[in-house]
């Protein structure tokens, strides 16, 4: 028994029911057997119940970020809706500077989902915790109708410590500071595509889904100017660059020559008619620092193995405020706005 809590129950069913999400005993053994003995959290208390000397530390501050997972398929190649879920919280709480610390995770659960699927999920989560340094210490599972989600569904919150005298905010940003980014773009948005099967592609792509906490943290010891740092997600790098020039009240423009993408995602956006820049990540993140620390900063990144092909890809400029550019390979110049819309439902 460890931490004070009872042995795990022994759940027998194999698929989900209504039942598992009421309240009682089926209930308990579904959360007892499957999360429960999977993240081993402190406590079986309605809450958790934290302490950290990190707090402790003058000037230290609090960092709370929530999000919501709906990827399909659940499971791709790379990883799966409960990595990503991880990965996804930790980014948050590091590209804003702070040390990740806890994390809580909430479950809706489709009527019908296996069992089996679900102890996999939790699983990669605890696994993904643990290589991030993280504790899940407490969550939620509701069960909904069949046909009312999509299998499963994952909320995760998480909690970090930003130490005292750091501060990173796409704010800080200043002219000639240059832009860097980790790894690859649109591998994970285009893995994803791949593994739906509705297109007959051929790919090895996988998910690009990593923690950047340990990276972030190397980063900042190698330059220790770095402006701000924003995770790809969602609209890709194109709406987190926007995000940043809009915030700075700076002008960004990039080399398009410096992009790094691999042949099969550029090969897959052209039989698309997709771009590239607009394809969600889940292990890549853009950089600002400045221009006597870029190469310092690159270093530390390709020292580890989540930002071995870190490569600088722009700079800021004191132009037209919010406006994001590409210097094109034929040396013309092309807007790189805001994704209008979603290019990709259900990508993470």
């Amino acid at each position: 028994m460890k931490d004070g809590l009872r042995p795990a129950r022994t759940l027998r069913d194999e698929r989900v029911t209504l039942a598992h999400g009421g309240g009682g005993r089926a209930m308990r053994d579904l959360v007892e057997s499957v999360f429960t003995a999977a993240f081993e959290p402190p406590g079986m208390e309605d809450q958790a119940r934290l302490t950290s000397a990190a707090l402790a530390e003058p000037g230290a501050r609090l960092a709370f970020t929530t999000d919501s997972f709906v990827v399909t398929p659940v499971e791709f190649p790379g990883g799966d809706i409960g990595k990503l879920a991880v990965c996804g919280t930790v980014n948050d709480l590091a590209v804003g500077g702070a040390r990740p610390l806890w994390l809580s995770a909430a479950f809706i659960i489709e009527e019908g989902c296996e069992v089996a699927l679900l102890r996999r999920i939790a699983a990669t989560m605890r696994a993904e915790a643990d290589r991030a340094g993280v504790r899940i210490v407490t969550g939620d599972t509701k069960v909904v109708q069949r046909g009312a989600a999509d299998r499963v569904y994952v909320t995760t919150s998480g909690v970090g410590v930003i130490p005292p005298g750091r501060e990173m905010a796409a704010g800080n940003v200043r002219p000639g500071d240059v832009a860097l980014v980790n790894g690859v773009l649109g591998d994970h948005g285009a893995a994803i595509l791949a593994a739906r099967g509705d297109l007959a592609l051929s790919t090895d792509l996988q998910s690009d889904c990593a923690s950047l906490d340990r990276l972030i943290e190397a980063t900042l010891a190698a330059a220790p100017g770095l402006r701000c740092a924003r995770d790809a997600t969602r609209g890709g790098i194109a709406s987190a660059l926007n995000e940043i020039a809009e915030a700075s009240a700076l002008s960004i423009e990039l080399d398009e020559t410096a992009l790094p993408l691999r042949p099969e995602v550029k090969g897959m956006c052209e039989i698309l008619g997709l771009d590239p820049l607009y394809l969600a990540n889940e292990g890549t993140l853009v950089a600002f620092v400045p221009e006597d620390q870029a190469d310092a900063a690159l270093a530390a990144m390709r020292a580890l193995p989540e930002g071995a092909g870190a490569v600088a890809i722009g700079r800021a400029q004191a132009g037209e405020p919010g406006r994001v550019t590409m210097r094109t390979a034929f040396g013309g110049r092309r807007i790189v706005d805001m994704l209008v819309g979603e290019q990709l439902p259900r990508i993470c």
